[in-house]
């Protein structure tokens, strides 16, 4: 209950100071669809009824993921993507980071290409962030079993909230998606600070 509790006002915290927050866009290219915005409560609805109506998808393109606006929501988004059975792709000009970050996870093959960005950080509710609470918090619990349903060590998870606070931005590099095995191939260069954060 505390956790439902905390992920509702984080949700409407972050809603809130989303200045730039743009819902989900979808746009089918070829086998695939493209996807920009953030992730909210509609994002899975959004996609399955594409979805039912683009039998032949198989792979999400995830163009501009910059987050998410309902943590609980992306969790269960990314859990639907692997469901069904999808891979997922960062183009070369791409970028996820934070929630985008673990809705990439969700892919069955997952493809980084050269100059790809992929940005992790701790998260954070209304009062306090990640770090500030025990490892064994049960608040960590739904990240943790996000993270073994789709397969990435738990140890991705601490890592992510060591990597930068919540108001930053840690952009992985090559070695780091190949220590997690982030991408389900091999791992090209990646995008560097100066690249991401200009996107």
């Amino acid at each position: 209950m505390l956790k439902q509790f905390v992920a509702m006002l984080s949700a409407l915290v972050l809603a809130g100071c989303a200045i730039d927050y743009t819902p989900l866009q979808l746009e089918r290219a070829g086998n695939a669809v493209v996807l920009r915005g953030e992730i909210d409560g509609s994002s899975q609805q959004l996609l399955e009824d594409f979805l039912s109506e683009n039998s032949d998808i198989t792979t999400l393109v995830l163009q501009n993921i910059g987050g998410s606006v309902d943590d609980d929501a992306n969790l269960q988004f990314g859990q639907a993507v692997r469901d069904l059975g999808l891979n997922t792709r960062v183009p070369s000009n791409g970028l996820v980071a934070s929630g985008g970050t673990d809705l990439f996870l969700a892919g069955v093959e997952r493809t980084l290409e050269p100059g790809a960005c992929i940005g992790v950080h701790e998260w954070a509710a209304f009062s306090f962030t990640a770090r500030d609470i025990p490892r064994d918090d049960p608040l960590h619990d739904v990240y943790l079993a996000y993270f073994d349903a789709v397969g990435i060590d738990q140890e991705f998870y601490w890592f992510t909230l060591r990597a930068a606070p919540a108001e930053s931005m840690y952009w992985m590099t090559a070695k780091d998606a190949e220590r997690f095995g982030v991408s389900t191939k091999r791992t090209p260069p990646l995008g560097t600070p100066s690249s991401c954060d200009g996107r």
